[in-house]
């Protein structure tokens, strides 16, 4: 019925902007036929519109000419899944089809979720997978989707061999879309093609059986997203991808695709939406509120700039760098300096309001609490100030620099030093309990449940209980660690000096992924949907599946990294040496 181009969309004269162009040529002699074809265009046309997800091509133009029809679609630089799999000289490795299986639960997931009606893929098979420059899914060819309504027969329509018994019958609902999707890894995984071998039954065709090296974990996932009867496969695309992780983390295979790029994958130069140069290096992490984004830079200065278009907005100057984090409430903004100062600027005009002096450099970053702001100093003290009026509370003395950012739960502030103690301290000021790491704690502390979790110089993560300080677990890494964990679901994330990136379970420590960087990882990875953040002394910002580990994309800096990303309505920003603060689209 048509083609798909190449082509060069002129709009953008300047640069070669490239696109797919959907070409569909309408033959029918029947007036009635010919309508119902242009309406099934225009359906796929309108149905891409409203999706919006990272494995779907964007849309960016429909239209018709005498008796043909175009969309203008997002150029996807690749491969099919079904090319792959005939160009390879053997088997494709396990990993490699896991991660594929993985993200197209994920978009498929995305696709039964849609609003107001579930959508129905109806065509899984290994040709409408694509795999782009940098290793991940996209899904193609939306001609037959369709919206879900539940009780309504449709056309039998879709592609014998990976389309489930009910769809010859016209019933089509998501579970068949998990059928499909069984049936394109048996053949990502056994080079069988069920179109060439009709009729064609899975069950007599054992995935071990023709591919030795397949775990029987996966196998039994895809027997069961083959079952005949719908009932008895997996009840969604989620718990399909659940059931996937939990095979790879079982076989060791999530560490391995961590760092497992593909056949594929390469660097595809990904441009900042903007960039706001400093006068010195930026080492530390930002903050945002009410559209305006506040950082702070060793040229001594804040900075406040609008965070849509990086303009300029107003600088406050300090007399020291600033690698503090600054913290914003009640119209204010509060950071620390290396001039000994803890600053109170306010966030519409960069005037200051207070400061409150300390007996040295502040690289700590403040926390909010209670009425009270409580930030640590080199003179060894962690202080507690009044909110309102910038006058000491009480500090408490520890024996060495606080340069982590305290953490308060359960009305207790925690907060370790670098001579590698670390203290539970009352809202009186009073130390409920102490532990002792081999060193330095510069890793600021996360809670979660029953655990707070630390890492530190001497190579380890920690998880102590919040109420004594006992500890719960420590998980050993390759180097020193200043890095501040992340926890998300059932999973701590943390960097480290030997230049990994770690994925551990809350409850266990048990490792679950490491992905390797190209220098030490003193920032701190950020999670945002389902994707990691994290910088790099390499001077690149990955972005991670967080779930995997796997690269999803990285973006290159002239300088290090050293600061922790901050993500906000789909804006990532980060600070690096080489002076700049950039923006990209998370």
């Amino acid at each position: 019925m048509g083609s798909v181009y190449r082509a060069r969309d002129l709009h953008f004269p300047n640069v070669t902007k490239l696109v797919a162009v959907k070409e569909m040529i309408n033959t029918a002699l029947d007036p009635l036929v010919r309508q119902t074809i242009v309406q099934n265009f225009e359906r796929e046309a309108n149905l891409l519109a409203t999706l919006h997800h990272p494995a779907i091509p964007k849309i960016y133009d429909y239209f018709s000419l005498e008796s043909r029809s175009y969309l203008v679609l997002e150029f996807i630089h690749g491969k099919d899944i079904e090319a792959i799999i005939n160009d390879a000289s053997g088997f494709l490795l396990e990993e490699l089809v896991l991660s594929w299986a993985i993200e197209l639960c994920d978009v498929l997931d995305y696709l039964h979720k849609h609003k107001p009606d579930p959508i129905i893929f109806r065509d899984m098979k290994p040709s409408n997978v694509m795999i782009n420059l940098n290793g991940e899914v996209i899904l193609v060819d939306f001609g037959i989707a369709k919206a879900f309504q539940s009780g309504s027969k449709g056309t039998m329509i879709g592609t014998e061999g990976y389309s489930p018994p009910e769809q010859y019958r016209g019933e089509a609902t998501p579970l068949a879309d998990i059928y499909s999707l069984g049936a394109t890894i048996h053949h990502a995984l056994t080079r069988r093609d069920p179109r060439l071998e009709p009729p064609f039954s899975f069950a007599e065709r054992p995935i071990r059986r023709i591919n030795p090296s397949v775990s029987a974990e996966l196998e039994t996932i895809v027997n069961r997203a083959l079952e005949y009867e719908p009932a008895n496969r997996f009840k969604s695309a989620a718990e399909m991808k659940d059931a996937l992780i939990s095979a790879a983390r079982k076989t060791g295979m999530l560490s391995r695709m961590a760092n497992q790029t593909g056949p594929v994958l390469k660097s595809d130069g990904i441009k900042p939406l903007w960039s706001f140069k400093c006068e010195d290096e930026i080492r530390g992490t930002p903050a945002i509120s009410q559209g305006i984004l506040y950082i702070g830079s060793y040229d001594n200065n804040l900075y406040a700039l609008d965070a849509a278009e990086g303009k300029f907005q107003w600088k406050y100057p300090a007399d020291g760098g600033i690698v503090s984090r600054p913290v914003l409430t009640d119209g204010n903004v509060y950071f620390g300096s290396e001039d000994k100062r803890l600053h109170v600027v306010s966030a519409r005009s960069g005037k200051v309001v207070w400061t409150y002096y300390t007996d040295g450099p502040i690289r700590s970053s403040p926390r909010i609490a209670e009425g009270h702001i409580f930030i640590g100093s080199d003179d060894n003290h962690l202080h507690a100030v009044n909110l309102t009026t910038g006058r000491l509370a009480w500090r408490f003395e520890m024996p060495d620099a606080i340069r982590s950012t305290p953490f308060v739960m359960n009305e207790l502030v925690y907060v370790g030093c670098e001579s590698g103690d670390y203290y539970a301290i009352n809202f009186r000021g009073e130390m409920k309990w102490r532990f002792r790491a081999k060193r330095a704690i510069t890793s600021s502390t996360v809670g979660m449940g029953q655990a707070i979790y630390f890492s530190s110089v001497d190579s380890a993560l920690y998880a102590l209980d919040p109420r004594n300080g006992w500890v719960l677990w420590r998980f050993r890494m390759g180097k020193a660690s200043i890095s501040s964990p992340c926890v998300v679901d059932d999973l701590v994330f943390v960097g480290a000096a030997d230049g990994f990136i770690y994925a551990v379970e809350a409850r266990s420590a048990k490792e679950v992924w490491r992905f390797r960087t190209e220098h030490q990882v003193n920032g701190s990875p950020v999670i945002y949907k389902d994707s990691l953040y994290c910088g790099s002394v390499d001077g690149n910002l990955y972005c991670l599946e967080y779930r995997t580990g796997r690269l999803r994309w990285k973006f290159s800096t002239d300088g290090a990294i050293t600061g922790t990303p901050l993500v906000n309505d789909d804006v990532v920003y980060i600070g690096s040496t080489d002076h700049k603060v950039y923006a990209l689209l998370a």
